[in-house]
């Protein structure tokens, strides 16, 4: 559930938002002006946090997107199979099942400490700690 709205036109480089039921994040926005007949439009160019694919929208500069709610945890790793990886949260000791993305494979290792991300209630490891 999304704590905040924010227009297209207030997006920048770098804010999170919600496209297509996927938090991502803003690389590039060109806005076009008023014209005479038209409101302003705003072309967003963003990347999926979780799963990394390229999204290209149109849309009206008074169209609202949601904000969605990210926390960054971090975790220690508990044990390791080829793709998932169960880990300890660090502050409330609960135990989740993660998924361990491509870039990470080989350095996710019992006993490290990693950073998470759990967006939106989907959990993904961002990076070793």
């Amino acid at each position: 559930m999304p704590l905040k709205w924010i227009l297209a036109t207030e997006a920048k480089a770098g804010t999170n938002i919600i496209i297509d039921d996927e938090a991502c994040t803003v690389r590039s926005i060109d806005i076009s002006k008023t014209g005479k007949h038209g409101s302003s439009k705003a072309r967003i160019e963003a990347v999926g946090i979780i799963d990394g694919k390229k999204r290209v929208i149109l849309k009206p500069g008074h169209e609202k997107f949601a904000v969605p709610l990210i926390e960054k945890r971090k975790g220690q790793v508990l044990s390791v199979t080829e793709t998932m990886a169960s880990m300890m949260d660090t502050e409330n000791f609960e135990t989740i099942e993660v998924s361990i993305p491509e870039e990470l494979k080989g350095q996710v290792l019992e006993g490290t400490q990693v950073e998470y991300w759990s967006v939106e209630g989907q959990k993904i490891i961002k990076r070793m700690l």
